[in-house]
């Protein structure tokens, strides 16, 4: 009974086993072979090169140095032996480094996982003359890994940083970073860095290997190479850059100058000023340089091209002399009498000629930018048209541009005010709002494309890129003009060549000598407020000094044949026509010496 029982009992075991194989290898073989050979088969990203960003005439502003990073092989601070102290004493002795020992065996620790059989990285970036007297010798320590890699670099130093921005490493665990930008490490954190991180970092590639189980590679079964187009090429021309980034730092001048062809909506040249050292920041800039940043009242890291406010002065006038003639209760004829003052419910508004312009028609108002010619006809036209009219110049809404985070500014309405702070419109709001004061804020890039449209009639979105991996980006304008800007643009543009050839403008001074005519306006601007935790820092000079009035300067030449357009914007410069028109007419000299005004190449 016995032996039959212990025969039974073997059956079953046998037949469980022989069940179970039949299971694993016959009904499930292919599934776990699978897994099987994914346990010897590795797989790992390829990484694109970023795209190189070059001038338009192919000078290099944003290239990657070529160079190596220095890993050590994994769980070296578990094994036995002291292995980790033993290969950093090993690397020390045969490279010199800019780290201690101390700092290299702290990095390694914090970044060696149990789990992972990576390499630790310690080094990202050593330069390829830096590396090449060591590399032999450090590719003969199994445990010493040394890479290629690279490191952006910007040749022009700060020129065009806030056109630029900037790269620096990227927080893996970050999920509002792309997937590729996390494989990479890298990604564009400013400018059209960041606007095209996309396009400049290309696409990963892929390759799949074979292991042995101590991980060592046997042979490689597929690859698929990362992309390799994607340097861009922009309309900016690095001569006139260099040009208007010195003229700016010799003055130690703070504000902003762009350039735009109106044949094509690319920006030749634009700098906001003072700019910053973008390559700090691809490594990790310290503390300290933070602080000093941050700190500093001139705000070197701001892009004030599309990123601050400012009150535009008596730049807006052009649109709001539309803005009359729109409405229909002023003519281009239609005189007003400016005393130097100008009484409304009580409160005496001034004209910025103490004594006056005494009778005046709008050409000539435009032309010598007269105050209290605007005073009246805001209060004859009502601030309806006159808002209508700005947001239909490009006020108050972005330009389009490529780069990131432009503001939109702010155009004074009844509702907005009504809305925002619970009161109704004045007389005042609209007097205000008429010479570009009160609540009216726009951008440098704003004044642009507003100027450009007096030229053109036509609302251009301005750009900075030309191309990116060969293709020409798109140009955009749209017809902006009502009836009546068709038929009375002229004598806005008339107004602005006045302003700038004849005896009364406010810029004939600055663009006397010029081998071409200029249509341009002027515009001082008053500040409005300073940050209250500003105001508590700075001494009684800085005060003083940052309470000035901002300088404005816009215009457009050749003015029979419009082609570029400019705006200059001098911080607490006092005076658009004293500070900032002078710095138009130099950078349009440059031009003219570059030759973009030869017959030629204005066709």
């Amino acid at each position: 009974m016995r032996l039959k029982l212990l025969t039974f009992l073997l059956v079953i075991v046998s037949l469980t086993l022989i069940g179970r194989v039949f299971y694993l290898t016959i009904l499930r073989g292919e599934h776990y072979g699978l897994l099987a050979l994914k346990n010897t088969l590795k797989e790992e990203p390829l990484l694109p090169v970023r795209g190189a960003i070059f001038d338009r005439n192919g000078n290099p502003l944003a290239v990657n140095r070529l160079g190596f990073s220095i890993s050590l092989a994994p769980h070296l601070n578990r094994a036995e032996g002291r292995q980790l102290d033993k290969t950093l004493d090993e690397l020390l002795a045969i490279m010199p480094m800019n780290e201690t020992k101390e700092s290299l065996r702290a990095r390694y620790i914090k970044a060696d996982n149990v789990y992972s059989h990576e390499a630790v990285e310690l080094t990202p970036f050593v330069p390829y003359e830096t590396m090449l007297p060591f590399f032999t010798r450090l590719s003969l320590n199994e445990l010493i890994e040394v890479s290629p890699a690279t490191l952006r670099h910007y040749p022009n130093g700060n020129v065009g940083s806030h056109i630029l921005g900037y790269v620096s490493k990227t927080d893996r665990l970050n999920e509002s970073i792309d997937p590729i930008s996390r494989t990479i490490g890298y990604y564009g954190r400013d400018g059209l860095e960041l606007f095209y991180n996309k396009e400049l970092q290309g696409d990963l590639g892929s390759r799949s290997y074979q292991v042995t189980a101590l991980n060592r590679e046997i042979e490689e079964i597929s690859r698929i190479e990362p992309s390799q187009e994607q340097d861009m090429t922009l309309f900016l021309d690095v001569r006139l850059q260099r040009f208007i980034h010195d003229l700016f730092n010799k003055e130690e001048r703070s504000g902003a100058v762009i350039v735009m062809d109106l044949k094509t909506g690319g920006i030749i040249a634009a700098g906001s000023f003072p700019e910053y050292d973008n390559e700090k920041f691809i490594t990790g800039i310290n503390a300290s340089e933070w602080q000093d940043m941050i700190n500093d009242f001139s705000h070197p890291f701001v892009n004030k091209l599309v990123n601050s406010l400012y009150p535009p002065g008596s730049i807006a006038k052009p649109s709001v002399a539309l803005a009359f003639l729109e409405s229909g209760k002023v003519t281009p004829q239609t005189e007003f009498n400016c005393a130097g003052h100008f009484i409304v419910a009580g409160r005496n508004y001034r004209c910025w000629r103490a004594y006056g312009h005494g009778d005046i028609y709008m050409r000539k108002a435009i032309a010598e930018s007269c105050d209290i010619y605007f005073y009246r006809g805001s209060l004859a036209a009502g601030i309806d048209v006159i808002a209508q009219k700005l947001l239909q110049h490009g006020f108050g809404k972005r330009s389009g541009v490529d780069l990131p985070n432009e503001f939109i500014g702010v155009v004074p309405t009844r509702e907005r005010k009504l809305e925002k702070f619970k009161q109704t419109w004045l007389y005042g709001d609209t007097i205000n709002t008429s010479i570009g004061q009160g609540d009216f804020l726009i951008t440098p890039m704003q004044a642009l494309e507003n100027v450009s449209l007096i030229a053109t009639g036509k609302l251009i979105a301005p750009r900075f890129v030309d191309k990116i991996r060969n293709r020409r980006t798109q140009f955009t304008s749209i017809e902006t003009f009502s009836e009546s800007d068709r038929i009375y643009i002229e004598e806005i543009r008339g107004g602005m060549h006045d302003g700038a050839n004849e005896k009364g403008g406010t810029s004939v001074r600055a663009m006397s000598n010029l081998p071409f005519k200029v249509a341009g306006k002027t515009g001082t601007a008053q500040v409005t407020g300073i940050a209250q935790d500003e105001r508590k820092r700075m001494s009684e000079t800085e005060l003083e000094f940052n309470m000035r009035s901002h300088a404005w300067y816009i215009g457009y030449a050749p003015y029979e044949n419009p082609r570029y357009s400019f705006v200059v914007l001098v911080e607490h410069g006092m005076s658009g026509g004293g500070v900032a028109a002078p710095i138009a007419a130099r950078v349009l000299r440059k031009m003219n010496e570059l030759e973009y005004f030869d017959p030629k190449n204005l066709k």
